[in-house]
C-alpha cells in the first residue's frame, strides 16, 4: 500500500488520540517518591505498550507506525509525509532559537515546556545534534540548557550554542574548538568602534534613558534592554528612544575613528540615520515618530562612511531591545561554525525562529537546500512570509513541540527508504 493509504488506515482504525495521551503521560510523568504514583505510571506504560503492539502486529513497518501514532497527530503525520515526499531525507540537525520560539512570555510563562524538552531529548538520543541559536548571552543559555536538558546532554559533544546572534560559539567537549570568540576575528577598526560605544553607552545616556534601560551582559554586541514591564507603553517608548540614541552614538564613534576622512559630526549623524532608515522600515518609522528622520538620500551616502556602516547592524525589536552588532557576525556565521565543529558535513536542518536574525538562517538553508524552516504565528512579518512561502510550518504561540513532533515523524518515515 502507498504510505498515504497506510497513514489513513492508522488514524482511521486506531484510537491514536488516547495513544498519544498515554505516551505523553509516560514521557513527562514527574519523578516522585510514591509507590501509588509509580504503580499508576506502570499501569499507564503497560496500556501504552499494549496499544502499540496492536499497531506493530498489523503493519509491515509496525514499529515506525506505532511510534508515529503515539507522538504525532493526524495533521502532523500527513505534513511529515509531504515533507518526506518533497525532500526525501531526514533532518540531521536542529537549529533552534529560544525566546518566543521554544518558550514564550505570553504562552509558556517564559519556560521551555516539559513536553518540548522531552522531544529534544529524544532527538538527542537518536543522534541528532542540537544547535541553540540565540541573541542571549552564553551564561544565560548555558544555565537554562543545563536546567532543562541536563548536564549530560549539554556536555555530550552533540550540542552547540551560538550566542549573541553569532558573535561566539560554544560547543562543549571539543577541546580547543569548545569556545570560539568570532568577534576577535574582526578587524581593528570595527572592534574599536564597538569598544568606544560600549564604554559610553550608559554613562552618556540621557537621565531618563539611563534609568529606564540596562545593558544586556554581552561579550561583544551592545544591547539596550528596558527596565519596564514587557508589553507596556512605557517599554515601547523607552526602546524607541534607545534606538535613536544608539544610532547617534554609533555615528559619533564611527566619525571619531574615521577622523579627517569624514565630514562634520552633525552630517555623520544625519547620514547614519538615513542609512539605517533605508535598511529597515521599522527603524525609519521610529525615526519619523521621534522627529529624527533626515531629508537625505541614502544612495548618496559618502563612500568612506558607507564602507564602515555596511558592516555594522542596528537591530530594533519593538518594545524589547535596541542593539548594535556586526553584520560580519550573524547567526548564519555562527551556525556554519557550529556545524563544522559538530562534524555535520551535509546538513539538512530544522531551523526554528521568530526574528529577522533567524530569517537569515532560514534563507541560508533554503538557498543551499540545507533544511526546512518553522516559525511561531507571532513571528516578524518577513520571517512568517518566508515560512509560509516554503513549507508552511507555522505553529501556535508556545507550541514549538508541534513542529518537533512533525519532524520526529518525518525522520521515522525517512528511515523506511
Amino acid at each position: 500500500m502507498e504510505r498515504y493509504d497506510l497513514v489513513y488506515q492508522l488514524y482511521d482504525e486506531y484510537d491514536t488520540g488516547t495513544l498519544r495521551e498515554y505516551q505523553a503521560f509516560v514521557d513527562v510523568f514527574p519523578a516522585v517518591d510514591s509507590r501509588v504514583a509509580l504503580e499508576h505510571w506502570q499501569d499507564a506504560n503497560e496500556e501504552l505498550e499494549r496499544r502499540k503492539n496492536e499497531i506493530r502486529a498489523d503493519f509491515a513497518a509496525g514499529e515506525t507506525f506505532a511510534e508515529i501514532a503515539s507522538r504525532a497527530s493526524r495533521d502532523q503525520a500527513f505534513t511529515a509525509l509531504d515533507l518526506e515526499a518533497k525532500y526525501g531525507r531526514a533532518v540531521n540537525v536542529l537549529v533552534l532559537d529560544v525566546d518566543e520560539t521554544l518558550r514564550s512570555a505570553g504562552g509558556t510563562d517564559n519556560e521551555i515546556p516539559r513536553d518540548t524538552l522531552h522531544v529534544l531529548t529524544e532527538f538527542h538520543e537518536a543522534g541528532v545534534p542540537i544547535v541553540i541559536c540565540t541573541g542571549q548571552t552564553l551564561e544565560n543559555v548555558k544555565g537554562f540548557a543545563i536546567q532543562g536538558l541536563g548536564s549530560e546532554i549539554v556536555h555530550s559533544g552533540e550540542l552547540s550554542i551560538v550566542y549573541e546572534a553569532g558573535t561566539g560559539v560554544f560547543t562543549p567537549g571539543h577541546g580547543e574548538a569548545t569556545k570560539q570568540l568570532l568577534y576577535e576575528e574582526l578587524d581593528e577598526t570595527i572592534r574599536n568602534v564597538f569598544d568606544d560605544i560600549r564604554s559610553r553607552v550608559l554613562p552618556e545616556a540621557p537621565g531618563d534613558l539611563r534609568r529606564g534601560c540596562h545593558l544586556q551582559g554581552n561579550e561583544f554586541n551592545v544591547t539596550m534592554k528596558p527596565n519596564y514591564e514587557t508589553g507596556s507603553s512605557k517599554v515601547r517608548e523607552t526602546i524607541d528612544t534607545a534606538l535613536v540614541y544608539l544610532i547617534d552614538l554609533l555615528a559619533d564613534a564611527v566619525g571619531t575613528h574615521l577622523g579627517d576622512d569624514i565630514e562634520s559630526e552633525e552630517t555623520v549623524v544625519d547620514w547614519t540615520r538615513a542609512f539605517y532608515a533605508a535598511q529597515d522600515p521599522e527603524i525609519r518609522a521610529v525615526l519619523e515618530s521621534e522627529g529624527g528622520y533626515p531629508d537625505l538620500d541614502a544612495d548618496e551616502l559618502p563612500a568612506t562612511l558607507e564602507s564602515v556602516l555596511e558592516r555594522i547592524d542596528v537591530a530594533y525589536y519593538e518594545a524589547d531591545a535596541a542593539e548594535i552588532g556586526s553584520l560580519e557576525l550573524n547567526k548564519v556565521v555562527g551556525v556554519e561554525r557550529s556545524l563544522d565543529v559538530l562534524g555535520v558535513d551535509d546538513p539538512f536542518s530544522l531551523v526554528m525562529g521568530d526574528s529577522k536574525s533567524d530569517l537569515r538562517v532560514m534563507r541560508w538553508v533554503d538557498e543551499n537546500d540545507a533544511g526546512i524552516s518553522a516559525a511561531p504565528e507571532h513571528a516578524s512579518q518577513d520571517t512568517l512570509e518566508h515560512v509560509l512561502e516554503t513549507d508552511e510550518l507555522v505553529f501556535d504561540r508556545g507550541k514549538s513541540v508541534d513542529v518537533l513532533r512533525t519532524v520526529y515523524a518525518l525522520n521515522r518515515l525517512a528511515r523506511l527508504g
